[in-house]
């Protein structure tokens, strides 16, 4: 059949006249198939998903509820833009009385996004010209990277290793990428490596940003999420912070909200307008209900707080069921994923010389889903936001995965 001439017009960002023509398989398709596979082949056996990034549970009854009468007022019908002004002091009230932050200016430091996902997406935009550098923390969220290589822009990539706490090693930058970089993208409490950041590293970002003319752009959507007495931690409650950046918020994670998508971004002044001018640019603003929503949300933490505590519940059984298999499992100070090396193999049989690898025998073999990372050592990400509808039917859960895995001897 003769090719249709849309297929010469695609950019080559996205692929250009090659694009839907390439046959690799990414991760998350990878996984999505061996799921499929796993349960066509074993039916009757329960798949344990621990690979899947969102809330296992619907948002605050009073929220929806919120959510619900918001919807019914004619004043909420209309576009929203970059407006929604109580949106943005009571953001402003949180970061006060969750993180200590009390210098954020509502009407000129703090805009509302349609999810983090959105704002990162968007960033880019303000900053990137041809030749610019973003640098990245790898492995983690692309989005920001992506964009970045959208416009022209190259991606620099900073690992994330065990021996240094999961924290970027910003002494290993060289002076030309310095000279082009414009950006620079953290996110702690971390995915996939559920590390916290700390003070003293977050006083090196204002210090590194200072000396280098570089934009933090702190990706705080799992900040609120903090286990056994660790208080959240905030970019902005560094002195210096939002003289170098912004930090964006989620309700995604923090309070049961993924597919409302709304969140904000705080921070410096200059870089909050230049944000909210191409985001006026790209749409219309969220619902109005959806912010009130939002509101009612953030003027309850404790909402996050219960949901802090079963997730630290949830990380206590499995990093106990795992390291009883013999791997060795940390407990996160925050988020809800659990990063753990990955075997070498099986005695006396198979190697996983990836992560990848790794995964696959999991969902194959034994039905246990995760995600699997190589960009920086060979690990697989578990998420504590499995399906389980009580405590007892968590302790299920983690005795399954201790049934399905005794059965083979990992070596280590």
């Amino acid at each position: 059949m003769e090719e249709n001439y849309i297929q010469q017009l695609f950019a080559e960002r996205i692929g250009g006249n090659k694009f839907g023509k390439d046959t690799a398989i990414y991760k998350f398709e990878k996984i999505k198939r061996a799921k499929t596979e796993a349960k066509r082949n074993y039916p009757d056996v329960e798949l344990l998903d621990f690979g899947v990034g969102e809330p296992d549970q619907m948002a605050d009854p009073s929220v929806i509820e919120t959510l619900y009468e918001a919807a019914k007022k004619p004043e909420n019908r209309g576009y929203a833009d970059n407006g929604g002004r109580e949106l943005k002091v009571v953001a402003s009230d949180y970061l006060k009385n969750v993180f200590g932050v009390d210098n954020v200016d509502p009407d000129t430091e703090i805009v509302h996004v349609i999810g983090a996902k959105s704002a990162l997406s968007m960033l880019p935009s303000a900053f990137i010209n041809p030749g610019d550098i973003t640098i990245m923390t790898v492995p983690g969220y692309p989005i920001l990277g992506t964009h970045t290589k959208w416009l022209g822009g190259d991606v620099v990539n900073l690992p994330l290793l065990k021996e240094n706490n999961f924290l970027p090693d910003l002494d290993s930058i060289d002076k030309e990428t310095l000279k082009r970089a414009k950006l620079l993208y953290l996110n702690y409490p971390n995915n996939p490596t559920g590390a916290s950041a700390t003070r003293d590293f977050f006083e090196k970002v204002v210090k590194f940003a200072k000396e280098n003319d570089i934009i933090v752009i702190h990706d705080a959507a799992y900040a609120a999420l903090t286990f056994d007495g660790v208080k959240p931690l905030s970019f902005l409650s560094i002195p210096g912070a939002k003289e170098v950046g912004i930090e964006i918020h989620s309700l995604s994670k923090s309070y049961n909200m993924t597919g409302w998508r709304i969140g904000f971004v705080a921070g410096n002044e200059l870089i909050v307008k230049a944000f909210a001018t191409v985001k006026d640019n790209n749409d219309s603003g969220q619902f109005l209900a959806i912010q009130e929503a939002a509101i009612y949300a953030l003027k309850h933490p404790e909402i996050t707080e219960k949901t802090a505590e079963k997730y630290s519940r949830r990380h206590n059984l499995l990093m106990k069921t795992l390291n009883e298999l013999g791997f060795n499992a940390t407990k996160p100070k925050g988020s809800f994923f659990m990063y753990v090396e990955i075997p070498k193999g099986i005695k006396n049989g198979q190697r996983f010389n990836t992560a990848e690898e790794f995964s696959q025998y999991l969902i194959k073999e034994k039905l246990i889903s995760t995600v699997p990372w190589d960009d920086a050592g060979h690990y697989v990400r578990f998420s504590v936001t499995f399906v389980a509808k009580d405590e007892e039917d968590e302790i299920r859960v983690m005795n399954e995965i201790k049934q399905r895995l005794s059965s083979v001897e990992f070596e280590f």
